[in-house]
């Protein structure tokens, strides 16, 4: 736990692609959060996003006992989404240890680790090589 003008938050960082997603955690409060300084339904209008978001507060029946501001930067929505996901589960783990099993069974501790492949020089893409042309 750590303390901020007199605020205790958890805090955790969370990953996906090169999404980044640095979570403080208030407990306590009446269940705001807040993604780049707008409200997180405003940042994330689809529904689906908005579920991935919640996914760990709802696994763990805790929706509206958490305040929470969220700095995200990098990738697209879904993977931002994805990266506040894991930033939750890991601050709620902090919040209470006993609760790493029921995430853990729900797979939100898990870094998906696909990334893009660096591109190699002589080569279109990754691995896209130029036409060969036999005349």
């Amino acid at each position: 736990m750590k303390v901020t003008k007199g605020k205790k938050y958890y805090a955790a960082i969370g990953r996906r692609k090169t999404a980044r997603a640095r979570v403080r955690l208030y407990s306590g409060k009446k269940g705001v959060i807040e993604v780049n300084g707008k409200d997180w339904q405003e940042y994330f209008p689809q529904l689906i996003l908005r579920e991935i978001v919640l996914a760990p507060f709802k696994e763990l029946g805790v929706e509206n006992q958490f305040e929470g501001t969220i700095l995200v930067q990098g990738g697209g929505f879904r993977s931002q989404a994805e990266a506040i996901r894991l930033g939750v589960s890991r601050a709620l783990i902090k919040f209470d240890p006993e609760l790493r099993a029921q995430l853990k069974s729900a797979s939100y501790l898990s870094r998906d680790p696909r990334m893009r492949e660096r591109k190699k020089y002589g080569l279109k893409r990754a691995r896209r090589a130029a036409q060969w042309k036999k005349r």
